[in-house]
Parts: structure tokens; C-alpha cells; sequence
């Protein structure tokens, strides 16, 4: 089982991240692809924009937000080649742009994957 890590795009990479995967639709304000250090964008993977922009990073609408993220992913035909080019690697940080970082995508993302590489 892989170990999965989160951190905000914007705050310093730390020592051995493993596989770095940025999980926002958008990519985030101010950094550079070569600044961000990632090694995979997982662009399709993300909220679609009509759940982001209902969520609107409103911790009140979290739990909501993360039961419709989870029926997003349940459905999303890329999820199956994600987790596939996930399991081949021991350590993963999901990297994202929200100045929230106990409500955001990737809290559920990473709950979600937990069970599933």
C-alpha cells in the first residue's frame, strides 16, 4: 500500500515526495511548471468546474462536496489508468492550490485512494 502525502502547491517541497501529483483542474497562479516539481497533473482526476464552483470552498458544504466528489470519481472512466499509474509507486504527494488545506479536493481524493493503491 502506497503512502499518500498531501501538501499545498505553494509551500516548499519537502525531502523524498515520491511520486508528486497535482490534483487541481486549473494549474495553480504564479507557478511555474518547473517550479512546481510534479511529476504527473492529474487534470481529469479533478472536480469537474460545475462542482467546483458549487463548492466554492465552503467548509459548511464539505461533506456534501465529498460525497459528490466521490460519485465523480466512481464514474470518471480516467480513475482506473490513475490508480494503475499509481501503484507502481511506494510514496505519493497530491499537491494542490487551496489556501484551505483541511477542505479541499485533495483531503477526499486521498481518503479515496487510501483503499485503492
Amino acid at each position: 500500500m502506497a503512502r499518500i502525502e498531501l501538501r499545498r502547491i505553494y509551500a516548499p517541497a519537502g525531502e523524498n515526495e515520491g511520486f508528486v501529483v497535482l490534483v487541481d483542474r486549473i494549474w495553480p497562479r504564479g507557478i511555474s511548471k518547473e517550479r512546481a516539481g510534479v511529476d504527473y497533473w492529474a487534470k481529469s482526476i479533478a472536480p469537474s468546474s460545475e462542482l467546483r464552483r458549487w463548492f466554492g470552498h465552503i467548509p459548511d458544504r464539505f461533506p456534501e462536496f465529498e460525497s459528490r466528489y466521490e460519485h465523480e470519481l466512481d464514474e470518471n472512466p480516467d480513475v482506473p489508468g490513475f490508480l494503475d499509474l499509481l501503484g507502481g509507486h511506494d510514496r505519493i504527494t497530491l499537491v494542490y492550490a487551496a489556501k484551505d488545506e483541511l477542505h479541499n479536493n485533495a483531503v477526499v481524493l486521498s481518503a479515496y485512494l487510501a483503499s485503492r493503491v
